[in-house]
């Protein structure tokens, strides 16, 4: 079983004590302790970066006692993404967001920029250097107008929100650093200093890979998870067991609200319709890990298509577009990827976070693994085959 080990982190002086870690607890990612979602097959690397030409990059800001945020980049394809827009939609499970370029996205059904998430109070700072890079870029010099998508969640229970720490550079180099292949989760990037479900959470990720009978479609899921409610695990009440959960205790902090970015790609040949169809079901794994939306938490899907005949340009050579769009029962396939991709990303951005003290010295833990496999024991929500269940060609 190939694991993540949770290593004892020091940092000078200078910067202050981030991370402490248990030195007893491996950390890794769910399917690392038997923990499936769902029946069908993972890409390669189980991560949104198994949609071909999707790349991620993050950059990780941590500074002193208090600072303790990020910036996640997610970029569509690696041509000029102004220039070749993608396809995509955007589904508001609860409105109590900051989040720039949502409005464009539902009217003209396209991105024309890489996705970056951040913090709250970042998102204009944020969307501000997004401008600069993308005006850099050959072949836009005469541009002059650029719908920059910024998501965020609040990350102010560990973080010094209010500094605005996230500067132009680290969204640069957050950019530039972008690759495919494995996608680094947990206490990174715009999940640094994020909690969820009682817990520290952080950049999860998975993907999802259809048989080739319904399309061999694939559809990738990375998740900033920033948000309140009661851990379920495959049907298992994890924090009911754990005695760590919304309203346990009134007089112990718990945070209820701060947000979730789910961000979908997808290489199907959807149009932006379908693309919000598939965005609304990745909520339905969103209430399955036991979140239930609440009042002040922001919670939106953004889900794009790289098939390339569906790409938007810039400068269209006809009056008419054609486009291939999947018939809508042949969407019910991919529904049911992105709720398996979803539900597996929000877990790995819990199973792969680790321990987090931040602003005041506040202190989030991270989910306790064996405590937890031995409630999936419990309630025989431990997946005993080691194979997805899926077996059509």
């Amino acid at each position: 079983m190939k694991l993540n080990f949770l290593n004892i982190v020091c940092i000078t002086a200078a910067l202050g004590s981030a991370i402490t870690a248990n030195a007893q607890e491996k950390r890794g990612r769910a399917r690392d302790f038997g923990i499936y979602t769902g029946i069908l097959k993972t890409g390669i690397n189980n991560a949104i970066t198994d949609v071909a030409g999707v790349t991620v990059g993050q950059k990780t800001v941590i500074k002193g006692d208090s600072v303790r945020t990020g910036v996640t980049a997610i970029i569509p394809h690696q041509g000029n993404v102004f220039q070749d827009k993608v396809p995509a939609a955007v589904y508001v499970g609860n409105g109590f967001g900051k989040s720039m370029g949502l409005s464009q996205i539902k009217e003209l059904g396209n991105i024309e920029t890489p996705i970056v998430l951040t913090n709250t109070l970042n998102a204009p700072l944020v969307a501000n250097a997004v401008l600069d890079y993308v005006l850099a870029l050959p072949g836009n010099e005469n541009v002059k107008s650029v719908n920059a998508m910024v998501g965020e969640t609040n990350d102010g229970g560990l973080n010094d929100i209010r500094g605005r720490h996230v500067k132009a550079e680290d969204v640069i180099e957050a950019l530039k650093s972008a690759k495919s292949g494995a996608v680094k989760e947990g206490n990174v990037g715009a999940g640094t200093g994020t909690e969820a479900l009682g817990f520290k959470g952080g950049i999860g990720t998975a993907s999802r890979v259809l048989p080739v009978s319904k399309g061999g479609y694939t559809v990738g899921v990375l998740v900033q998870s920033n948000f309140g409610g009661v851990l379920s695990i495959n049907g298992a009440p994890v924090g009911r067991e754990l005695n760590n959960f919304y309203m346990m205790d009134k007089t112990k902090i718990y945070k209820a609200d701060g947000s979730c970015m789910i961000i979908i790609a997808t290489d199907a040949p959807l149009s932006d319709r379908n693309l919000e169809r598939l965005a609304k079901r990745s909520y339905i794994a969103f209430g399955n890990v036991g979140a239930f939306s609440s009042n002040g938490s922001g919670d939106y899907a953004i889900a794009f298509s790289t098939y390339q005949k569906n790409r938007i340009p810039y400068n269209a050579s006809s009056m008419v577009r054609t486009i291939d769009d999947l018939n809508n029962d042949d969407m019910t396939p991919l529904f049911m990827a992105v709720w398996e991709a979803t539900e597996e990303a929000l877990l790995n951005s819990l199973f792969m976070a680790e321990d987090m003290k931040g602003k005041g010295g506040r202190m989030v833990k991270a989910l306790p693994i064996k405590e937890t496999l031995n409630i999936l024991k419990k309630y025989n929500s431990l997946n005993q085959n080691k194979l997805p269940l899926a077996i059509e060609k």
